[in-house]
């Protein structure tokens, strides 16, 4: 005879981005505050994860950090603070992992403590899979360093690293106790970096937001430029799009096949991957939406004028939309990515395109002709011959 025993188990999770400025000065008691929330009247063991390229950019950070924790010796119990690769050598092999969980073991980080991720996108995905894996689970702040990272990356509520020539094929899902956009990080970006963060801006705003795309679209020159307040409205707005869509849009974990806000991602995973990650993230998703306006309006989606409008901001912030000359047999190798990216959703090839600025519409099928044509139109070969 057949039986059961069935609960329904129900969990609230809070998901909060907070924005500062000179986060680690003692006389912003942010940090402390949101440490101390998460353990009333505990003094909570803290291990400090940084990326290479902020170690580099700012020397004293350290130092910093440590006696901002002897200021507030009552709640921040600082364990250590180690450094590992920035970009996505921090995914790549399991060195950068390794190094965190061993600092977890030797430091007795465990349940109770906290472990603090801050750097750029790769190296917060990474931290925050070494912390949502050990003790099967530590809490986690992320302080986020890069536009993409602040506007995107670190917003997400995923983790992990890359595998069998994949992109992110390992990896969990974890909510972190708090992320915090202190803009005083921006400052030290390389013009490359700070452009590269505001192709998720694009993304999101094309399947989203009509005006945020109007008001990316103004402030083009702006941004390129390293407009400050340009740049504080784009990382906001674009992240709060994010979050609303992780926390509103009903599927958090990703249950489901449909992935919108991946849009032209199919084939920024597979460039990244083909020019051995030589490409920064937002560059591959900048090529990536433009393979997807080109093929949006070549099956009758997308108007001329839309799509010339897309590809016109997309190269005025100063995205090069041709693809790399160092990939062989371009169309069929990024033509892997579509299966590759099937895999990934775990289920129906769901790929998002567009029917005008700001709407979005998912298709389970993508013409193959039409989509190689397109990438050998963007290819270095075609261009020179045109």
């Amino acid at each position: 005879m057949n039986t059961s025993i069935e609960r329904t188990i129900q969990l609230t999770y809070t998901h909060r981005l907070l924005f500062t400025r000179g986060l680690f000065i003692p006389n912003n008691s942010l940090f402390s505050e949101v440490v101390a929330a998460s353990r009333p009247g505990q003094r909570v063991r803290l291990l400090f994860v940084m990326d290479s390229g902020v170690a580099h950019a700012w020397p004293n950070l350290e130092a910093t950090i440590s006696t901002y924790c002897q200021e507030f010796e009552n709640q921040l119990d600082f364990a250590a603070l180690i450094t590992v690769p920035g970009g996505e050598d921090a995914k790549n092999d399991e060195t950068a992992l390794k190094h965190v969980l061993d600092a977890i073991e030797l430091e007795r980080i465990c349940r109770h403590s906290l472990v603090v991720a801050i750097g750029g996108g790769a190296v917060i995905d990474m931290v925050g899979y070494a912390a949502a894996i050990a003790h099967r689970g530590i809490g986690l702040i992320r302080i986020p360093t890069t536009v993409l990272a602040q506007n995107d990356a670190a917003v997400g509520v995923k983790n992990g690293i890359n595998a069998y020539g994949k992109k992110n094929f390992i990896g969990t899902f974890a909510i972190p106790l708090a992320i915090i956009n202190d803009t005083d990080f921006l400052s030290t970006l390389s013009n490359r970096d700070w452009i590269a963060g505001t192709a998720e801006a694009v993304k999101v705003a094309l399947i989203k937001d009509a005006a945020f795309f109007d008001r990316i679209e103004q402030d083009a020159e702006g941004l390129r430029n390293r407009s400050w307040e340009a740049m504080q409205m784009l990382i906001f707005r674009c992240a709060e799009l994010h979050i609303d869509h992780i926390a509103l849009g009903g599927d958090p974990f990703e249950t489901g096949s449909s992935r919108p806000l991946d849009f032209g991602h199919w084939a920024a995973h597979k460039l990244e991957h083909l020019t051995h990650y030589a490409l920064r993230h937002g560059e591959a998703v900048a090529i990536g939406i433009a393979i997807d306006v080109h093929y949006s309006n070549r099956i009758g989606w997308l108007s001329a004028s839309d799509a010339t409008r897309i590809l016109r901001v997309l190269e005025q912030l100063g995205f090069e939309l041709q693809l790399p000359d160092t990939i062989e047999d371009v169309s069929n190798s990024v033509l892997r990515g579509i299966e590759e990216f099937r895999e990934h959703l775990g289920g129906e090839l769901t790929i998002t395109l567009l029917k005008g600025i700001g709407k979005k519409c998912d298709v389970h099928q993508i013409d193959m002709e039409i989509m190689a044509s397109i990438l050998k139109e963007l290819s270095p070969s075609h261009t020179s011959t045109n």
